[in-house]
């Protein structure tokens, strides 16, 4: 007889993981299903983001940084440095033993827990019945009172540019991860968060790195006036940026890849060592569910949910890269939580607009709540303040004093409707911005607060005050 289980997850990156181990918390017997193989060969928890994506992406984003501040960024501090030199292999060598570090944690706290993994593929049957399906082909059937999918996404690939890990010449954001040498160029169509942060790595170690951007507004989703800051900042960097360009073949030849490409000014061929192909992620819902389930999905394959991440049928939930919204580790963990709590007959919530994004280049860009352009296009009325990190001591003394705060502020009630950040460690000043506006913080409550002096935080303090323009370390106009 198959067993039964109060929640059984199927997917354990981050947004599964956390809602297996929050409904353990509650008391609720729980099961996660999982068939990561990572690059050892070894079933592995985490998903996408622990093993090929966040994790991994961040490490290297920090060991380029470093490096690349050794050669170009100490002498203005009066440090000289001879003789350096690169061991990538040591750098991916550190990679993956951190990757290791944090998946054999989940399996730790899985235990500590007491959620069970299930290790292989999930399938979600009749009467919320999940099938998994061992490596060996052997499967089983397990019954659930609550099942709550987590399967994630995948990185979306074209016909022009046919991808092959294995080869390691068209490559997704998985391979450009694992390079064992650093190519002399690198092509890299998508100029989004994963094109741009791994063309950051590579750029640094020392490739010459070329994007090719199908749309012409850069980085759409940000603040407009901070995305004009950040392409300034990428191509002060030596980074090539091709705005409103389509790829239209590719060509593998003894010099790497012959990339045509057409624009506004006709067509065009690139040759690049490497090619990153990088033009979003779709969830990966591809033989998630039997037909005779009944799930409900929509034109991209996304699983329909309301806002308490319910599908269509009863006691079945769909969270983090699978449902609508942003496609973010942190968004699919929380609706996790929410779930979780549901489910144990608490009131779990989520606060949707004041999500925060982050993209970790250098400069690091994060924002939470409203853009400029979304109020615009609502007709809210807003304020603005601002305050450039140029005028920021910490910033200063630190060599990392380009870029600025923007904050948005309702005109008539003076709640805080958005932050914007461009410098450095953006992605962790956010984060006051983010509980600001989860307590309807006003500009004017951010202004009040006392900030230490000499910190990052107080370009927050500054571009609070400046929205009623009462900046105090900068010319108020």
């Amino acid at each position: 007889m198959a067993k039964t289980y109060d929640v059984v997850v199927i997917g354990g990156g981050p947004a599964g993981y956390v809602a297996a181990i929050r409904c353990a918390q509650l008391g609720l017997e729980t099961a996660c299903v999982e068939q990561w193989i990572n690059f050892k060969g070894n079933p592995a928890l985490g998903g996408t983001c622990l093993n090929v994506g966040c994790i991994p992406s961040k490490t290297l984003l920090e060991s380029s940084e470093q490096y690349h501040r050794l050669r170009h960024g100490l002498d203005r501090h009066g440090i000289q440095v001879d003789g350096i030199r690169l061991d990538l292999d040591k750098m991916m060598a550190r990679k993956e033993e951190i990757v290791l570090q944090l998946t054999d944690g989940i399996s730790a706290l899985f235990k500590a827990n007491g959620v069970e993994w299930l290790q292989g593929h999930g399938r979600l049957l009749v009467d919320r019945q999940v099938e998994i399906t061992a490596r060996d082909g052997t499967t089983e059937v397990v019954n659930a009172d609550h099942v709550i999918i987590a399967t994630g996404s995948k990185p979306i690939h074209i016909g022009a540019a046919v991808v092959d890990n294995a080869e390691g010449v068209i490559v997704d954001s998985t391979g450009a991860l694992d390079f064992r040498t650093v190519p002399k160029t690198l092509g890299v169509i998508g100029a989004g968060v994963i094109g741009l942060e791994l063309g950051s790595v590579w750029s640094r170690l020392g490739a010459k790195v070329v994007m090719l951007e199908a749309v012409e507004d850069f980085l759409a989703l940000a603040d407009q006036q901070i995305a004009r800051e950040a392409l300034r900042q990428f191509k002060k960097q030596g980074l090539d940026i091709y705005l409103g360009t389509r790829v239209m073949g590719t060509e593998k030849t003894e010099a790497g890849v012959k990339v045509q490409f057409r624009d506004k000014t006709g067509d065009h061929e690139l040759v690049v060592e490497k090619l990153l192909v990088s033009v979003g992620r779709l969830p990966n819902t591809a033989n998630l569910a039997a037909p005779e389930a009944g799930l409900l999905l929509d034109e991209r394959g996304n699983i329909h949910v309301n806002d308490l991440c319910e599908t269509n049928l009863p006691g079945v939930y769909a969270i983090g890269d699978v449902v609508r919204g942003p496609m973010l580790a942190h968004k699919g963990s929380e609706e996790g939580i929410m779930v979780a709590e549901n489910i144990a007959g608490q009131h779990g919530h989520l606060n949707y607009d004041s999500i925060p994004w982050v993209i970790y280049t250098s400069p690091e860009i994060a924002w939470a709540g409203k853009t400029e352009q979304a109020l615009k296009a609502e007709g809210v009325p807003y304020k603005i303040g601002t305050f450039p990190f140029s005028a920021n001591g910490r910033a200063k003394a630190m060599e990392a004093a380009s870029g600025m705060v923007k904050m948005l502020a309702h005109a008539e009630t003076d709640t805080l409707l958005g932050c914007h950040i461009i410098g450095p460690f953006a992605s962790e000043l956010v984060q006051e911005a983010v509980l600001a506006m989860d307590f309807r913080a006003s500009s004017e409550d951010l202004a009040r607060t006392i900030h230490g002096h000499p910190s990052l935080y107080e370009a927050i303090h500054e571009a609070a005050l400046s929205v009623h323009g009462r900046a105090l370390h900068k010319i108020n106009t």
